[in-house]
């Protein structure tokens, strides 16, 4: 089997868009989204322990989510619709720290987003609806599971949005001061 994936550094350190090997036919499309060995090949920890998806509506941001301790390294792909996806750097001795990066992501690119230990993630829906995946390097631990508001004015967003559907766990998180004061990095 071939493992023609591709690899490409984004702006921000450690951060990396991924093209996996895709092939269609009349008959529809074969994805490979992950082999073990190339990603490792690449420098990547590439030891999936968990693996999420979403579905979400149009209009729905989630995030900007992260754990205080273990920070997850994730694989996001959307795997139907189209998300604009976003992650801020809360690495303390980033030269990036407290900034972000957008990427899209949909089911026509077939992109992934490599995204390091460190960082904030969230997303919004763009299209009609959208099922996300996300594939973890490290476990979820609800007791240190936290996020940064998505509308935060200090980190500035530009969301696409205009009318948000947050939860109300989303709508409460902490400002990035907020996060820097009791934290000051990850």
């Amino acid at each position: 089997m071939t493992t023609n994936f591709e690899i490409k550094e984004l702006s921000i350190e450690g951060a990396k868009m991924l093209t996996p090997f895709y092939m269609e036919d009349s008959r529809g499309y074969f994805l490979k989204g992950f082999e073990k060995d190339v990603f490792e090949s690449w420098g990547l920890d590439a030891k999936i322990q968990e693996d999420f998806e979403t579905y979400s509506k149009r209009g729905v941001i989630r995030g900007l989510h992260f754990q205080t301790k273990s920070p997850q390294v994730k694989i996001v792909r959307a795997i139907k619709g189209r998300i604009h996806d976003v992650i801020v750097d809360l690495r303390k001795d980033s030269l990036n720290f407290g900034k972000y990066i957008g990427v899209i992501l949909d089911d026509k690119n077939h992109n992934m987003i490599w995204i390091p230990a460190g960082f904030a993630h969230g997303f919004e829906v763009l299209s009609e609806d959208a099922i996300v995946s996300y594939k973890c390097v490290g476990k979820y631990q609800k007791d240190y599971d936290t996020g940064i508001c998505w509308n935060d004015k200090e980190i500035g967003i530009k969301w696409q949005t205009t009318d948000p559907i947050v939860s109300d766990k989303d709508a409460a998180l902490m400002t990035f001061r907020e996060f820097v004061s009791q934290y000051s990095g990850l």
